[in-house]
């Protein structure tokens, strides 16, 4: 199972996201384990992940999430505007799966 975490401004604004992210693994029969967090909890969130997801309107902190999280093996990417914008979940999944492609 791989094991997404998303972060923004508050933890809310992704749960639609979130929603059709997990949609569109169930259609492409991956196993997912998606969730929307506040990226003041990002830290403490690094537990049990594999991929940070940071929304637009907060991929200011992208270099500090990378060093967070690459020495732990976690994949880290900011989710493109326009998928985020318009809820695109299976673009966000693809990217999201590419994110991981790249670090093996």
């Amino acid at each position: 199972m791989i094991k997404i975490k998303l972060f923004c401004s508050a933890g809310m604004s992704t749960s639609i996201l979130v929603q059709r992210m997990r949609e569109a693994a169930k259609e492409k029969d991956i196993a997912v384990a998606v969730s929307a967090h506040s990226v003041r909890s990002l830290e403490k969130e690094l537990d049990d992940c594999d991929v940070v997801l940071l929304g637009p309107q907060v991929a200011y902190i992208l270099k500090d999430a990378k060093e967070m999280c690459e020495p732990l093996g976690i994949s880290v990417g900011d989710i493109p505007g326009l998928d985020y914008g318009i809820g695109d979940g299976k673009r966000v999944l693809q990217y999201t799966l590419s994110l991981i492609e790249k670090d093996e």
